[in-house]
């Protein structure tokens, strides 16, 4: 269930949230204060946040600067203020959308699903599987069978590469320029110590590579070993 924490300090409107939510299978966690805001937002790992703009104790803009610090997590601002510069700054803080009190069941509904949807599509993106193996962009992390995969900084670059390149070939030399940083001229060499060091890691038989193919006499293209 995708879980979502509603921070308001009316408690009418916390109420209204939780109802329609949990109508529409969310998990829904509230909060009426910034503090217990940020207790729960570290208990709870809630998939998507409401936050008010108007809280007793910290500001909803001080409030989206922690929470965004602490974790990447989609914000649908809530205010009763119609001021473009609220506005502005809250999404220049962090937030992903926001809506205006008094605000519609309908709308409120269709503004979480949209910041949802647009974040699941970001994550696709920060993550790609095959076969066994999860490369998590983000975190730059590898996962063999769940297990976690120890590249060096220079065998993870080459393998984003690949893989954001999958069924074209990319040369030698691109691979130098853009992970080393510069050209070593007639020493490609290294390019290939380093793809041999990365088929041992996440190849089943790295003699036989599934994933990282050699072009011949060119340079390396990643398949999905279909």
């Amino acid at each position: 269930m995708v879980k979502v924490l509603v921070i308001d300090d009316e408690q009418a409107i916390l109420d209204l949230l939780e109802m329609i939510l949990k109508r529409e299978q969310f998990q829904v966690a509230v909060a009426n204060n910034g503090r217990t805001a940020l207790a729960l937002f570290d208990s709870f790992k809630p998939d998507i946040v409401i936050l008010d703009l108007m809280l007793p104790d910290i500001s909803g803009h001080d409030l989206c600067k922690e929470i965004t610090k602490r974790r990447k997590t989609p914000i649908v601002m809530l205010t009763a203020k119609d001021d473009i510069v609220d506005k502005v700054l809250g999404l220049e803080l962090g937030a992903d959308d926001y809506i205006t009190k008094p605000f519609s069941i309908r709308e409120m509904l269709a503004r979480v699903k949209a910041v949802l949807r647009r974040a699941s599509i970001q994550q696709m993106n920060k993550v790609f599987k095959f076969g066994n193996i999860c490369i998590d962009f983000e975190k730059h992390e590898v996962l063999n069978n769940h297990k976690k995969v120890d590249l060096t900084l220079k065998e993870f670059e080459l393998l984003e590469i690949l893989v954001k390149s999958k069924g074209r070939v990319v040369t030698r030399e691109f691979l130098l320029e853009k992970v080393w940083g510069y050209e070593y001229v007639g020493e490609t060499r290294t390019v290939d110590v380093h793809i041999r060091h990365l088929r041992q890691k996440i190849e089943e038989d790295d003699k036989n590579p599934q994933y990282i193919e050699t072009v011949r006499g060119i340079g390396y293209r990643f398949n999905f070993g279909e």
